[in-house]
């Protein structure tokens, strides 16, 4: 779903930070040989987890979802010189090609993969994160908030995908349509937690940014 004319996509893309090289080559990969490539975040979107991570300057990264690592490299952009992202995801088929792009990026020995089930790894790390980036099953998006709030360093941030979930959110929701309801569940949560202070940005598909105070 397109909230503004591709025309005007276009041309905030064209003068936005360019999309960097490698991210170009992962991008057209991605593309050619993966299924459903528009979980890829994409140049616009990546450069603004870019700048927000170099905002934040994050020690310790938790990434929920990685699908092919575009989104992992646009936010190590941002770590400190000695720290780390942790990015989950549950597709093994995927590890081997998403380690050839974090080690081309100059970032690989800071991203750590974990596969598996996000509920049960994310208790395990004993890091105070300082940046969240959630863009896994949407079902449980509540169930990581509440995972990760504890585990967030005071002024640390929470960045949530696809939180408008293509204008569903406005909609009627179908009896069978477990996605669109958890996500308006989840944006009434970060809306309402005292914890938290948020704002929802209309970036593609939705991206919210919640502070922790």
């Amino acid at each position: 779903m397109h909230f503004i004319s591709e025309e005007l996509e276009s041309y905030i893309e064209n003068h936005s930070e360019n999309e960097p090289e490698l991210l170009q080559q992962l991008n057209r990969e991605t593309h050619q040989k993966i299924m459903q490539p528009r979980m890829l975040s994409g140049h616009y979107q990546g450069r603004v987890l870019s700048v927000i991570s170099k905002l934040v300057n994050p020690k310790y990264i938790l990434e929920i979802g990685t699908y092919t690592g575009y989104s992992a490299i646009c936010l190590a952009e941002g770590l400190q010189n000695d720290g780390e992202l942790h990015t989950l995801d549950v597709n093994e088929e995927l590890y081997d090609f998403q380690r050839t792009y974090f080690d081309k990026s100059g970032y690989g020995r800071q991203i750590h993969q974990h596969l598996g089930d996000a509920l049960e790894i994310i208790p395990k790390l004993e890091k105070p994160f300082d940046l969240v980036f959630i863009d896994a099953d949407k079902e449980n998006y509540v169930n990581y908030f509440h995972l990760i709030i504890d585990k967030l360093t005071t002024g640390g941030i929470i960045l949530s995908d696809n939180v408008l979930w293509s204008g569903k959110v406005l909609e009627s929701i179908k009896k069978d349509d477990t996605s669109t309801k958890a996500i308006i569940e989840y944006n009434e949560l970060v809306k309402n937690d005292s914890r938290v202070e948020t704002i929802i940005l209309p970036i593609r598909d939705g991206l919210t940014i919640s502070r922790k105070k």
